[in-house]
């Protein structure tokens, strides 16, 4: 591949930012130096920021392509091609694909497509296909009765590189024993169930809560272990919830509802991943923490676009430039780039190094928001 020489960038590295060039060469970084060029066969970047490619732990943006419409399926590697398109020009050089294993109502449309989406997945990377690097983050509903022959189908497959466990049970931490008023009422709405139905539909979700979610929840991080691929919870509520993702060897904690289960995740070490649209938009969208407050207190490790890819660069420049925190843009920036990589054991990527991918994310910040101007993976420029 040829060398490429990008200069007079401001580079986002560790835990500074600088003026300098950056070497690509054989797809890695191969230098790094700090200073104003004058190379006239250099690319010129004019004081615009380069930054480490964006690393994605949770996304199922992916879904909204493979079903645009209730009955419409769309061809799986058109669908895996318009969303892997969406990831590059939001500059996230390394996506997770999270999909769901098992779902509240049974055979829904998740269960359904499972099978096509994930093999979509897989053959668009295997044919390199896509222009980011696609992964696997296998979801798993531990109330589910079938979880655990789908956990089986698919967790062999080289691309799962991250596994999370959660319960959405009514009394169960996303909707704990106060909120199942709410509970009911959305599920109510969503299913038109009669008053008599969600009744029953409540009482089969808890009795397979009370059956199922703790042995799967044991067996799959058990699995997980021996088979080295990170862990991470699902909204944590309570000390109770944190200290059993440490004890369990999770290492990541995703989308705590609380402070409290927020800060106790982070002192036991797992890595708190919260959503960038809740820093866009300022809160949570289900009345839960907002991801400004544990930013403010220090706890803030990771951030996923979740279910919105181009929020990803806007949040972490939104982090590092509220004054409430200690988070300068070094700091922010880590939360989508090196804190992702290292909780998901990748360690080739997400840091301005040398030896690492050449994954590189250009950021114009001199308009009223940042804007992602050009993207490179593995050295290779895809946008």
């Amino acid at each position: 591949m040829k060398e490429q020489i990008l200069t007079n960038a401001r580079l986002i590295l560790r835990d500074d930012v600088v003026t300098g060039t950056l070497v690509i060469r054989d797809g890695e970084i191969a230098e790094i130096s700090q200073g104003i060029s004058q190379q006239p066969q250099a690319d010129n970047l004019d004081g615009e920021y380069l930054m480490p490619g964006l690393v994605e732990l949770h996304t199922d943006n992916q879904e909204k392509y493979f079903t645009p419409r209730p009955k419409v399926d769309w061809p799986a590697h058109m669908a895996m091609a318009t969303h892997d398109a969406q990831l590059i020009t939001a500059g996230i050089t390394t996506s997770f694909n999270s999909v769901a294993l098992g779902d509240i109502i049974g055979e829904s449309t998740r269960v359904e497509k499972l099978d096509a989406m994930i093999k979509a997945i897989i053959e668009s990377e295997r044919v390199g296909l896509n222009r980011a690097n696609h992964l696997l983050h296998l979801r798993c509903e531990v109330s589910y009765p079938g979880l655990m022959e789908l956990f089986e189908r698919y967790i062999g497959e080289d691309l799962v590189k991250l596994v999370s466990v959660m319960d959405h049970a009514p009394g169960q931490r996303q909707f704990p024993p106060e909120n199942i008023p709410k509970y009911r009422e959305y599920y109510m709405i969503k299913y038109g169930l009669s008053d008599d139905q969600m009744d029953d539909f409540i009482a089969l979700q808890q009795a397979n809560s009370a059956q199922y979610a703790d042995p799967f929840r044991r067996r799959i991080c058990e699995v997980c272990h021996d088979r080295g691929i990170a862990i991470a919870s699902h909204d944590d509520a309570t000390l109770a919830h944190a200290q059993e993702s440490a004890e369990l060897g999770m290492q990541v904690a995703e989308f705590p509802t609380t402070l409290e289960a927020a800060k106790a995740s982070h002192e036991l070490g797992l890595k708190v991943l919260m959503g960038a649209p809740n820093i866009v938009r300022g809160g949570s969208h289900s009345g839960n923490i907002a991801a400004k407050d544990l930013a403010r207190a220090g706890v803030l490790d990771i951030l996923s676009s979740d279910y919105y890819p181009s929020a990803l660069v806007q949040a972490a420049f939104m982090v590092a430039n509220m004054e409430d925190n200690d988070y300068d843009l070094a700091r922010a920036v880590r939360l989508v780039t090196a804190n992702p990589a290292e909780a998901a054991n990748l360690q080739d990527r997400g840091v301005l190094e040398v030896g690492r991918r050449a994954d590189l994310v250009q950021v114009n910040s001199h308009s009223v928001m940042p804007l992602v101007e050009r993207v490179w993976c593995k050295g290779k420029r895809v946008f």
